[in-house]
């Protein structure tokens, strides 16, 4: 595989030039301001709970890393985007089932890798390019959804069903963006951006309004 290749995948992008999708590359502030604002959060609290401050990390690497593929645009560059969100889809399911549902520390990464091997699985029989590469989020919004609906503590719940809600709409606007070109050559992708600095942000506040972790 040449990591050096073009890729071309979303509306703005007229060409293989550095700075062609300018709106993409420059909404992915979306993400290091959630992680400013939740490391802050972070601070005031207590500034011991490590597990969050590793996901508030990967959420500003996820910002880096989005802007680097959007620029630069090569297959190489995409690891700087998809690597830092698996990261955190699989370091935040680790979290929300010790945290938020109590599992204890040997079945919780039994079900993040069997959530790890349904969406590989996933990957295997949806047809690439369905939703323009955005089923491949769909297992995330499902087991937030599930984990959302099985917390008890209210205010954790709160967060992880209004960012499953943010996340939906988000999924939407990346599936659309190539259908519409035509008519809107901006695309919708930039919303994808907006609005999952929004779900990282209620994700990483209701791992802070939980700090715990049940030892078993």
């Amino acid at each position: 595989m040449d990591w050096s290749t073009p890729v071309d995948l979303y509306c703005e992008r007229p060409g293989p030039s550095c700075w062609a999708e300018p709106v993409n590359a420059v909404t992915n502030a979306v993400f290091l301001i959630a992680a400013a604002v939740a490391f802050v959060q972070w601070r005031d609290r207590s500034g011991r709970d490590w597990p969050a401050l590793a996901l508030i990390a990967v959420t500003f690497a996820i910002g880096i890393g989005s802007f680097i593929f959007h620029t630069v645009a090569t297959r190489g560059a995409a690891l700087f985007d998809t690597v830092p969100i698996a990261v955190f889809i699989y370091g935040y399911l680790w979290l929300a089932l010790r945290r938020f549902l109590g599992l204890s520390r040997w079945l919780a990464p039994m079900l993040v890798i069997a959530f790890g091997l349904l969406s590989y699985g996933l990957g295997l029989v949806v047809p690439r390019g369905a939703l323009n590469g955005s089923h491949a989020y769909l297992p995330a919004l499902a087991a937030l959804l599930a984990v959302g609906s099985l917390t008890r503590e209210a205010a954790p719940r709160r967060m992880l069903l209004a960012a499953a809600a943010v996340f939906a709409a988000s999924i939407i606007f990346r599936s659309v963006d190539q259908s519409i070109c035509a008519a809107v050559p901006l695309g919708t992708h930039f919303l994808w951006h907006a609005l999952n600095g929004l779900v990282l942000y209620l994700l990483l506040r209701g791992a802070l309004l939980s700090p715990r972790e049940v030892v078993r």
